[in-house]
């Protein structure tokens, strides 16, 4: 994994008033709500939060593609459940923290789960979001 680094800055982007319906297509309204800054439904700790790019196809069954964007909270405890990004011995990966069989899930069924136990283990942070680029 690459981590990205969080910039400062700020780019407000236009929000559209009504939503877009993904089966059949409605007529389109120019009418733009307000603008929508994405720093502020993203990033809620700007000072801990990096972005990291998704590598391989283990979390894809959670909707993580390879090559995804992950935003990523270090100010974030990590609880059962979360999917996370984790060095195992030295070495990242994003899984699912399951804290009550401690152990780490793939988000694919052809990969098996990683005990915790006997591991050096740090959490890296929590992914809150996963950004997909479509072209």
């Amino acid at each position: 994994m690459r981590i990205i680094p969080l910039q400062n800055y700020h780019i407000s982007l236009p929000l559209y008033g009504h939503s877009v319906r993904a089966g059949f297509p409605s007529p389109a309204d120019d009418y733009i709500e307000k603008s929508l800054d994405l720093n502020e439904h993203v990033i809620q700790h700007p000072a801990a939060t990096y972005f990291v790019r998704a590598h391989g196809e283990s979390m894809i069954q959670l909707g993580i593609h390879d090559g995804d964007l992950l935003v990523v909270d270090r100010a974030l405890e990590a609880v059962h459940g979360d999917v996370v990004i984790a060095a195992l011995d030295g070495q990242l990966t994003c899984k699912v923290l399951d804290l009550r069989q401690e152990r780490l899930l793939s988000g694919n069924d052809l990969f098996r789960p990683i005990s915790l136990k006997d591991l050096d283990l740090i959490i890296e942070g929590v992914v809150t979001h996963s950004l997909r680029y479509h072209r």
